[in-house]
């Protein structure tokens, strides 16, 4: 019997530590809520759930869905582009609603500046159509390659942020990551962009790439997570950060390879967003290649998993 329950507690600790080594541990064999192409994806609460992603044979897409396993088939929030951005670089959008109005963060292609650049879209309902009539992007880091990646971010205390990424590698530098606070209806910006986290000098696994940043306060903390590495390998994975505030100091805590590596049926994943379900429980929603890495013979697919933090640590399951 002392035997018995001496084991019992090895085999419990056991568990414990290896549910707290990283999100790696959440399956084995990796199973998409949405196995079509769904890059860059984000997903709200909003009457059920509505997911956008990078565009597939459109602009952008969006899909719903009442218990983030069946989805409706997709189709385009954004059917318009603004007189300045040009098909078919438009990418990796981000929505919140502020009052009635839903806002869509996105990335869109300066015909004359020949960059990336964000701008904002709104519309009153989550499934679109958004419209966007501006005459200049939202923001666009120009010395530094552009701007892309774009996520809001509300803090606890009702202030709005959004995070983006530059994009140095455009120009052939490390990438860096950004947050700068909005206005409360979110579509102006307040202050100006601080940086949060560097590609350089960083771990050797971020191959000079970070992007898709999304933040979430948990457990006390906020905590940053980031796609590395170049988006079309294997190699590509999930990292995370702490932050003292949504404008930084952060701190990289995946130093010695991804949070979330790619495996069996989910390769190179990227591109994560957070999203609370009615209950208060968190998901991490991200894609991963499924059936090959690189198009056109794999999809990058939704994937969502629960997320939770213990001890201190995000842990996918």
């Amino acid at each position: 019997m002392a035997l018995g329950t001496r084991l019992a507690g090895l085999v419990a600790g056991i568990m414990l530590i290896v549910g707290g080594l990283a999100g790696q541990a959440a399956a084995e064999s990796a199973v998409p809520a949405y196995p079509g192409d769904f890059p860059d994806p984000a997903v709200i609460v909003a009457g059920g759930y509505f997911a956008y992603a990078t565009g597939h044979g459109s602009n952008l897409q969006v899909i719903s869905s009442p218990d983030l396993h069946t989805w409706s088939p997709p189709s385009d929030p954004l059917p318009r582009l603004p007189a300045w951005a040009s098909q078919p670089w438009t990418w990796a959008p981000g929505v919140i609603r502020r009052g009635s109005t839903y806002l869509m963060y996105y990335t869109a292609h300066h015909k004359a500046w020949n960059q990336q650049c964000i701008s904002v879209a709104t519309s009153a309902s989550p499934a679109g159509p958004f419209t966007d009539n501006s005459s200049a992007p939202l923001l666009c880091q120009r010395s530094r390659g552009g701007s892309i990646d774009p996520q809001p971010f509300l803090a606890p205390n009702g202030a709005l942020y959004l995070l983006w990424k530059s994009d140095n590698n455009a120009i052939g530098r490390p990438t860096e990551l950004w947050s700068q606070q909005l206005s409360p209806d979110g579509r102006f910006r307040i202050g100006s962009p601080t940086k949060l986290l560097d590609a350089l000098p960083a771990p050797a696994w971020h191959g000079g790439i970070i992007e898709g940043p999304a933040m979430v306060y948990a457990a006390g903390a906020y905590y940053l997570f980031y796609g590395a590495s170049a988006w079309d390998s294997p190699q590509a994975g999930i990292g995370y950060a702490t932050c003292t505030t949504p404008l930084g100091p952060c701190v990289d805590q995946s130093v010695t390879g991804p949070w979330l590596a790619g495996r069996s049926g989910a390769q190179g994943p990227s591109g994560p967003a957070v999203v609370a379900d009615p209950g208060g429980g968190l998901h991490l929603a991200y894609h991963a290649w499924t059936g090959a890495v690189g198009y056109p013979a794999g999809n990058r697919s939704l994937f969502i998993d629960e997320l939770t933090f213990s001890p201190g640590r995000p842990v996918l399951g």
